[in-house]
């Protein structure tokens, strides 16, 4: 497994952001807080890949929300590689980007169902705590806070 920046340009990584928005559609639409390709070409953010060879498998961005916080957004690995290793690898990538660009703490909102329960355990077995909403967010029943110092 490869973790490259992506400039979002390609057609899988197209794809897999696409497949990752269409889930989260499924949650009713003021609950949804994923990014969609224009707003993760926003300059406070920088996304990732994972692949293998030219397929990739796995997507995740850090946007900066001041000099000391930093929020992880769209995270997502393709259906067919869950349980591989690579969303905890971009996870730990991201977290190490985000330390040497140097943030103390990053900041990530989920979903509160039990389709992300396998989102929130990777995110608690990598130091991640919930706390209460951050920044323009607000109380929800269906969103789960995190927050995570480095």
């Amino acid at each position: 497994m490869q973790i490259v920046v992506d400039d979002l340009s390609g057609a899988a990584t197209q794809r897999l952001l696409a497949a990752h928005l269409a889930g989260m559609r499924a949650t009713p639409g003021e609950c949804v807080h994923a990014l969609d390709l224009e707003a993760l070409r926003h300059p406070s953010l920088t996304v990732w890949t994972v692949r293998i060879g030219d397929e990739v498998i796995g997507v995740g961005a850090l946007k900066r929300l001041d000099a000391e916080n930093a929020e992880l957004k769209s995270m997502r690995v393709a259906d067919g590689h869950r349980g591989t290793g690579a969303g905890r690898g971009i996870l730990r990538h991201i977290l190490a980007e985000a330390r040497a660009a140097g943030f103390a703490n990053v900041w990530l909102e989920t979903g509160s169902s039990v389709e992300f329960l396998p989102a929130r355990t990777l995110y608690s077995s990598e130091g991640f705590a919930p706390c209460g909403p951050y920044g323009d967010y607000v109380e929800d029943p269906l969103s789960v806070f995190m927050t995570r110092t480095l």
